[in-house]
C-alpha cells in the first residue's frame, strides 16, 4: 500500500460510491430513482467516510488534489509527493466512475436526460453564471481545507507528567469529521454548483464520461470552474491557515 496505491483505491472508492448515489437518484428505474438532495449529500459524505477509511492508514487519505496542495503549502506534506497524491487522485477518480457505468449500465441506456447522465460523472451549475459558479466552489473548499486543518486527534494527559499528552487511536471511526464536513457542506452549500470541491472527482468522471462517447454533452466549457475553483479555495484556506498559525 504505496502512496498511490493508497489514493487509487481510496478515491476509487469515494466516486464509486459518490456518483453512485447520484446515479442511483437520477436515473430510470433505479430502486432510489427521485429520492432527492438528502439521499445525494448522506451518500457522498458516506463515500468519504468509506474513501478515508481505506486509505488514511497509508497515504493521509487526501483523495483530492486540493487537499494535497493545500498541505504541501502548508508544509505538513512535501512538495516531492504531490505529483504521486495527485497521480493517484486522479487515476482512481476515471476507475470509480468507469465503475459507476458499469454497475449502471441498464439504466443509462434507459435514461434519455443527458444532463442528468452527465451529472453521474461530473457536477454542473444550477444557474449558469461563471462566476458565481467559481466563487461556489472557491468557498465551498475553502470551508474544506480550513476545517481540515484543524482537525485534532483525542488526547488523554499522562497520569503524572503535567506536560505529555497520549494520543488515543479511534481506528476507523476516525474517519468520521471529514465525513461529517463533506455533508454539511453538500447540504449548506452544494446546491448552486454540485460542491465538486475536488477537481479529480470532476475531471477523472468528465474524461470518463467523454471517452464512452456516452450521448450528450461533457460540457467541457464549464469544466474549468470545478478545478480552478477548488485550487483558489485550498490556497486561501492555506495561506489564512499559516497566517492565523
Amino acid at each position: 500500500m504505496s502512496i498511490l496505491i493508497a489514493e487509487i483505491i481510496g478515491t476509487m472508492l469515494l466516486i464509486l460510491l459518490g456518483n453512485g448515489v447520484v446515479a442511483n437518484v437520477v436515473l430510470n428505474g433505479t430502486k432510489g430513482n427521485g429520492s432527492g438532495w438528502i439521499v445525494i449529500t448522506t451518500g457522498w459524505a458516506l463515500a468519504v467516510f468509506v474513501g478515508v477509511v481505506v486509505a488514511g492508514p497509508y497515504s493521509g487519505a487526501h483523495l483530492n488534489p486540493a487537499v494535497t496542495i493545500a498541505l504541501a503549502v502548508a508544509g505538513k506534506v512535501s512538495w516531492g509527493l504531490v505529483p504521486e497524491y495527485m497521480a493517484g487522485e486522479l487515476i482512481g477518480a476515471m476507475l470509480g466512475a468507469f465503475l459507476v457505468w458499469v454497475f449502471y449500465k441498464d439504466h443509462f441506456k434507459i435514461t434519455d436526460d443527458e444532463g442528468g447522465k452527465l451529472a453521474c460523472f461530473s457536477t454542473g451549475p444550477a444557474i449558469k453564471n461563471t462566476f458565481s459558479n467559481l466563487i461556489s466552489e472557491v468557498i465551498g473548499t475553502f470551508v474544506l481545507v480550513f476545517v481540515i486543518f484543524y482537525f485534532a486527534g483525542p488526547e488523554l494527559d499522562i497520569i503524572g507528567d503535567v506536560d505529555s499528552r497520549a494520543i488515543i487511536g479511534l481506528g476507523s471511526i476516525g474517519a468520521l469529521p471529514v465525513a461529517f464536513l463533506v455533508w454539511v457542506i453538500g447540504l449548506s452549500l452544494g446546491g448552486t454548483t454540485g460542491y465538486a470541491i475536488n477537481p479529480a472527482r470532476d475531471l477523472g468522471p468528465r474524461i470518463v464520461h467523454s471517452l464512452l462517447h456516452i450521448k450528450g454533452s461533457s460540457d467541457w466549457g464549464y469544466a474549468w470552474v470545478p478545478i480552478v475553483g477548488p485550487l483558489i479555495g485550498c490556497l486561501l484556506a492555506a495561506f489564512l491557515y499559516l497566517i492565523l498559525l
